[in-house]
């Protein structure tokens, strides 16, 4: 699936840990960011992980474990 910068995502399943996306990475509780919360892409990083920016922060998250959000739901 291609992923752009500026799109609206949420977590497709729940992760064992989060990782963050500063120069010096750290691991955080996987309870930082619940399913059902919408994130930003802000970057797309190699191997197929996306800087996403949560409520809590951002952090790098793996292509595979995110979904797009329905585009439709805010056009008109």
């Amino acid at each position: 699936m291609k992923f752009l910068v500026g799109e609206k995502v949420s977590l497709q399943v729940p992760l064992p840990y989060l990782k963050t996306s500063d120069s010096i990475s750290m691991l955080r509780p996987p309870d930082l960011v619940s399913l059902d919360e919408v994130g930003t892409i802000i970057g797309i990083r190699p191997n197929d992980l996306l800087e996403v920016k949560f409520r809590r922060g951002n952090f790098l998250i793996p292509s595979e474990r995110l979904k797009i959000l329905n585009k439709n739901t805010t056009d008109n």
